[in-house]
């Protein structure tokens, strides 16, 4: 999970820095790239922001999923904690 945000983040990282040396050597007034770049940075801003829900909701799906695992896998403890005692116990009556 860490590794997801961590390459998303440079994704953005080096999104941003290309469309912004791309901005600033373009032939244009300073005032028109400067507002290109704000525009670009809020836009860039929000996918950060729908990126972050989406990990949010995915890590909350991960940790539902593990949660039932586990659960799975004790009751399969419990059963196979069961089997072995009877194996224990004598099968045969009183004498």
């Amino acid at each position: 999970m860490k590794n997801t945000g961590l390459f998303l983040g440079g994704i953005l990282t080096g999104a941003a820095l290309g469309a912004s040396l791309a901005l600033l050597y373009a032939p244009q007034k300073g005032s028109d790239t400067r507002d290109q770049l704000k525009a670009k940075l809020k836009e860039m801003e929000g996918e950060l922001d729908h990126m972050r829900e989406k990990i949010k909701v995915k890590g909350g799906e991960l940790k539902d999923e593990m949660k039932k695992k586990m659960a799975d896998l004790e009751t399969k403890i419990e059963n196979l904690i069961k089997e072995y005692k009877n194996t224990l116990e004598p099968t045969h009556g009183p004498n």
